[in-house]
């Protein structure tokens, strides 16, 4: 009787677990990743590895990873060659995470990158978009 009951409570809690919302500090942290992954990838030249955390928005203004890659490497000097970078404030509103990202440049200048990140249904988190300020302050 008693592993009948193990059963049950095994295919109860994993329904709970789906149903259950995106908690903020969990969207927070899986955000931060698909940056700090994206950051690795251009660091080391890997467009297929940095095409891939970029939102269906963004592939779809920029279909070709090459295109994408340039554009990053031409407009984002600070984002595709940080010398150090650390993550600031943070929102979360759904589906949506706001991830400010402070960041040294190859040529000394600090930046202000805020993040755009979205989830699509059982997708990961994917990047939408970065605005870019030299930094003064916070972005949020």
């Amino acid at each position: 009787m008693r592993s009948l009951e193990q059963f049950c409570a095994a295919l109860i809690v994993p329904a709970v677990l789906v149903t259950t919302p995106l908690r903020a500090e969990d969207a927070v942290k899986m955000a931060q990743k698909v940056i700090e992954s994206q950051i690795a990838a251009f660091l080391n030249e890997d467009a297929d590895a940095a095409y891939e955390r970029a939102s269906p928005a963004i592939k779809k203004k920029f279909p070709d990873k090459a295109v994408f890659f340039e554009m990053v490497r031409r407009d984002y000097t600070a984002v595709y060659q940080p010398g150090n970078f650390t993550f600031g404030t943070s929102q979360v509103d759904g589906d949506v995470v706001l991830q400010e990202v402070r960041i040294s440049a190859p040529d000394g200048q600090e930046w202000v990158a805020v993040y755009q990140l979205v989830k699509e249904g059982n997708q990961p988190f994917t990047i939408n978009g970065v605005r870019m300020m030299k930094a003064q302050g916070t972005a949020l």
